[in-house]
């Protein structure tokens, strides 16, 4: 650990001695802009001070209209948002007062107070949302929970978030994790019951539940050194790193229960069209991840930290050199290798506002522990931040279009906030890019 953490002062006295930062003042002006606008536009307008909670539909001109269900994951991504801002900056400590609103809807109402666990959905005022005719439950929602309660402690000290959020974790651990194979299931009736075998058509086990797994774990352990978590977290962490991320240097997406992945390279073109869901490269998710582990490692502190940081870069990697628009910027959404070809085809050419905050997080990272690479990360942190800024950031209302402007139309239309749109992704990638910097 100590050599790990000797490479990273020697890079940033590199990168400072080098002059690469000569112009980081801007660029911290910059970005202390985007994030003041994510904190103000957001908040107090989507707090429900009715039924609790916040609202989720806000439409182009940051006015509410919708139908305002209420899912797990974006409830407990805002109270996660708030106090991460209020953790790093004084002057966000004001709004801890919204993240409570949630802390609160989340234990008064999310929770099932007859099975435990979260609810996935609810309507605004509270009652479950059924899914194909069944109350479902999701380890990745339960694992938002845990993230942001965890978070809030942090921030706020208050005993009952931490409470609630090693409460999730026991009835996920309990219900979700595969004692024979390892790695948790995904769906689970009301009860807590695993499907084991998959739900509707989607395979039992996933890299997207399991990297947001990772992540709120590693928050919960900051603040409960529990031996049970520590190994929880380990087991996860070595999946992901280990048999999730391909030697290619890209995460496989979904896998059966004993985790072989899904794969439909070897079908027909309209079956495999017809399944790209569940078998394609998902750029965003990948560069996303480089981040993750190397938080992971760091709070494990693990002794093979090295071999974490050659996959983050080997992730990192594979996204800029695959799935980067060389000509106005930004990376795309997915990408597909078909069988016979070396070279990965782009299959879907747009760009999710949420793929482009975590590219410019890593791609600054990256330049902090390699600032004299061949792949010149500092420059592709600077060339993202200007996509953003001249095609993700709507000039007239502000605010984050939820596809890049220059890859899909009518974005100046488009809802500014929806049960899968919220601040998480924009919040932490700003912040960690400020952070950096400031280093």
């Amino acid at each position: 650990m100590k050599k790990f953490i000797v490479l990273i002062l020697f890079n940033a006295f590199v990168i400072y001695a080098g002059g690469i930062h000569s112009n980081k003042e801007d660029y911290i002006e910059k970005l202390n802009e985007l994030l003041e606008q994510e904190i103000s536009l957001w908040y107090p307008l989507c707090v429900d001070t009715v039924y609790g909670g916040y609202y989720s539909d806000i439409n182009y001109k940051w006015e509410l209209e919708g139908a305002q269900n209420k899912m797990i994951v974006t409830q407990a991504r805002h109270i996660w948002s708030i106090s991460n801002a209020a953790l790093n900056f004084p002057e966000y400590r004001e709004y801890l007062k919204y993240a409570k609103n949630g802390v609160d809807f989340l234990s008064r109402v999310m929770w099932d107070d007859k099975y435990g666990g979260f609810y996935d959905l609810v309507d605004r005022k509270g009652k479950p949302v059924k899914e194909n005719g069944k109350i479902i439950k999701k380890a990745y929602g339960n694992a938002f929970a845990i993230y942001g309660l965890s978070a809030y402690f942090r921030a706020a000290g208050d005993s009952s978030a931490l409470k609630l959020a090693i409460k999730t974790f026991e009835w996920l651990d309990r219900h979700s994790y595969d004692e024979k194979y390892g790695g948790y299931f995904q769906f689970m009736e009301r009860d807590g019951s695993p499907f084991k075998e998959g739900y509707y058509h989607t395979p039992p086990k996933d890299q997207n539940s399991s990297i947001h797994l990772l992540e709120a774990f590693t928050e919960l352990y900051k603040v409960w050194k529990n031996e049970r978590l520590k190994e929880r977290l380990e087991s996860i962490f070595y999946l992901i790193r280990d048999k999730i991320v391909s030697p290619d240097g890209y995460m496989r997406l979904f896998f059966t229960r004993d985790f072989r992945p899904v794969s439909y390279r070897d079908s027909s073109d309209e079956v495999r069209a017809r399944n790209y869901e569940f078998d394609h490269v998902s750029f965003g998710h990948d560069i996303e991840i480089a981040y993750l582990l190397l938080e992971a490692s760091e709070i494990l502190e693990l002794n093979d930290s090295e071999a974490t940081l050659r996959i983050a870069k080997k992730l990192t990697d594979h996204t800029l050199t695959n799935g980067w628009d060389s000509d106005k910027g930004g990376i795309y959404d997915r990408g597909y290798y078909f069988k016979g070809k070396n070279k990965i085809t782009i299959i879907r050419k747009t760009k999710e506002w949420w793929a482009q905050a975590e590219a410019l997080n890593s791609a600054l990272l990256m330049a902090s522990f390699f600032p004299v690479d061949k792949i010149k990360y500092y420059s592709y942190f600077e060339k993202q931040l200007n996509y953003i800024r001249n095609y993700l950031i709507d000039s007239k209302y502000g605010g984050w279009f939820f596809w890049g402007s220059d890859t899909a139309e009518n974005m100046e239309y488009f809802p500014k906030a929806s049960i899968w749109k919220a601040n998480y992704h924009t919040t932490r990638a700003l912040i960690n890019c400020l952070k950096t910097l400031k280093k």
